[in-house]
């Protein structure tokens, strides 16, 4: 089939070289001539598994381009609107331009029978909106939404082989013409047994919010047994070890930490407590107001819990930052805990220098006043203390004796709960993790 992708950032640049892997002829679609530059030469402008070597494999076989030229477009049978719906600045709620900058660009270039599918996160009620748009300038094109469920890191995976497709369309039934054409795109995947459910274009626009705000108040809730376990001289991994093996409650997502950040779930909890308010149902989502905060307060929690570390205060105190990406494998600051944890710390007097292995770049764009290095050993030489902030593998297996060597004094927070206690003890550091004794 002939495909085009409009948006080629994080979400649509993966969605178009794996349907170009899925055997389509795609057109990537982009206002950034850099990116579509860079994309053209099989350099992806993010950091993400996989993806490099998939770019250079599906344009070696023709099947995918990029441009900045929204003309492309015209000739394909489906296109895949993948722009960001950004957090608007000073308010809660989604900010839809690109989707509707996109949407408009597009529209001249519809033909008649042509699928348009949303892919980016929208408050719901944006497809309605949407489709009568398309409606006045094509009657006999079709809206389908078509919600992603990435995981950064897991991305190109994901795309290919993911856990469920779900296809809104207008009357909600397996009948709609658009269903047997998305059947057709995804034919690879579903053969392998992918599930897939059709339902109506609200409820598939709720979906990717539901389900990230479903995570969120998980994650938030065990880092609120966190700060129980804490005062109580209890211990949050073995609380999570035991209530995760019931099988209503899961063991996945209890893991106590920083909190989570990115470009997902901060700005979609936000967005989706601001479309409740619109919708006189605000009252239904009180419960995300703490989720967030929670969430938040982490951040405070583990300033404070260095300052305690470091005994005497912050000032002066030099602080070596294991960490600046908000999740491993991703280059992706957005939100992320470990750099504004970073930024608090300094603002506090502290001499702080961050280390990541792909995320130093997008850090120091977004926080330059602090020291970068990408050697761990040169990061935390002559530390006062050692935080352990985003979880990368290398992080994980640092030898606690070879480390000590480098250290100013031996004080490592673990801040996601990944190290061994009982062997950094041993090895003469004094160990601190969150909601542990």
């Amino acid at each position: 089939m002939r495909i085009s992708v409009i948006g080629c950032g994080y979400l649509g640049a993966v969605h178009a070289a794996c349907m170009a892997k899925l055997g389509h002829e795609v057109v990537g679609i982009d206002v950034d001539e850099q990116k579509i530059a860079d994309l053209s030469a099989a350099i992806a402008p993010f950091y993400e598994p996989g993806l490099t070597a998939l770019l250079e494999e599906v344009q070696d076989t023709g099947r995918l381009s990029f441009t900045t030229d929204m003309a492309a477009a015209k000739g394909s049978g489906v296109h895949f609107i993948c722009v960001g719906t950004p957090q608007k600045k000073g308010e809660n709620g989604a900010d839809m331009a690109y989707v509707d900058a996109a949407l408009a660009a597009l529209l001249p270039h519809l033909t008649p029978g042509d699928i348009v599918v949303g892919k980016s996160t929208v408050p719901v009620g944006t497809a309605a909106r949407l489709a009568d748009m398309i409606a006045q300038q094509e009657p006999s094109a079709f809206l389908v939404w078509n919600p992603e469920f990435l995981r950064e890191g897991h991305a190109v995976a994901d795309t290919l082989q993911p856990d469920r497709f779900v296809y809104g369309v207008s009357n909600g039934s397996e009948d709609h013409a658009a269903v047997a054409v998305l059947d057709e795109v995804y034919q690879t995947p579903l053969g392998l047994g992918t599930p897939r459910i059709v339902m109506d274009l609200p409820t598939a626009e709720l979906v990717k919010t539901a389900a990230n705000s479903f995570l969120a108040t998980k994650i938030s809730f065990i880092n609120a047994m966190a700060e129980l376990c804490e005062a109580a001289g209890a211990d949050v991994t073995h609380l999570a070890d035991a209530i995760g093996m019931d099988d209503r409650i899961g063991r996945k997502f209890l893991n106590a930490g920083v909190g989570f950040g990115g470009g997902c779930l901060p700005k979609d909890i936000r967005a989706f407590m601001a479309r409740a308010g619109e919708l006189g149902a605000d009252q239904a989502l009180t419960f995300l107001r703490e989720v967030d905060a929670i969430n938040m307060r982490r951040r405070t929690r583990v300033v404070e819990l260095t300052r305690e570390l470091c005994v005497d205060g912050l000032l002066g105190k030099r602080v070596a930052v294991l960490g600046a990406a908000f999740k491993p494998e991703s280059d992706d600051v957005r939100d992320s805990p470990a750099l504004s944890i970073a930024a608090q710390l300094q603002l506090q007097g502290a001499i702080v220098t961050v280390t990541d292995p792909k995320a130093l770049r997008n850090a120091a764009q977004r926080f330059p006043e602090l020291q970068y290095v990408q050697n761990v050993d040169i990061a935390v030489q002559n530390a006062d203390a050692v935080l352990l902030l985003t979880e990368w593998q290398e992080y994980r297996e640092l030898d606690p004796y070879i480390l000590k060597e480098s250290v100013a004094s031996a004080r490592i927070l673990d801040g996601r709960n990944v190290l061994d206690p009982a062997k950094w003890r041993e090895a003469g550091w004094q160990y601190r993790g969150l909601g542990r004794p």
